[in-house]
């Protein structure tokens, strides 16, 4: 799969719809702790989150079709979803290396989502503080992870 990755620099409403739909297909596959009301009630949220992050980052296939984004504010990773076709193959640890390369060194997971906790461990993210609900005070757990281990992202490089 060719892919194109690159900061955003101009967010249109267009899209925006078209990454609010992203994360609405992500969310639906690994957020299975989430009611329909639940996602129905955060997608009202997402255009302005997706707005308003520092920076936004987007995989789109030659097409041009948006199948990830990223939005980095200082040195924390803020929101990484992808396509669900296009899981495990790489796109999430290409997403998550530029993050770090970015100055990324911190991350905050649903404990809900134990794929996405996996994921961030196995690339060298470890929990240092967790809490019992989300930052809209709904009974979701959150971990608070930093990157520990810059070689499980960079091999011998780091």
């Amino acid at each position: 799969m060719q892919l194109h990755i690159a900061e955003v620099q101009s967010r249109s409403s267009r899209l925006i719809d078209l990454l609010t739909e992203l994360w609405e297909q992500s969310v639906r596959l690994t957020h299975g702790f989430l009611t329909e009301e639940q996602i129905s009630c955060i997608k009202q949220y997402v255009p302005k989150a997706i707005e308003g992050v520092e920076r936004l980052f987007i995989a789109s296939d030659v097409a041009d079709v948006p199948l990830a984004l990223m939005g980095i504010q200082g040195n924390r990773l803020e929101m990484l979803f992808l396509r669900p076709h296009v899981r495990g193959q790489g796109l999430g640890r290409k997403m998550l290396r530029l993050a770090v390369e970015q100055g990324v060194t911190e991350l905050t997971v649903n404990e809900q989502n134990p794929q996405a906790c996996g994921f961030y461990e196995h690339l060298g993210f470890e929990t240092y503080k967790r809490t019992e609900l989300d930052e809209q005070g709904q009974p979701f757990a959150l971990l608070y992870m930093r990157l520990a281990d810059r070689k499980s992202l960079f091999g011998d490089e780091a």
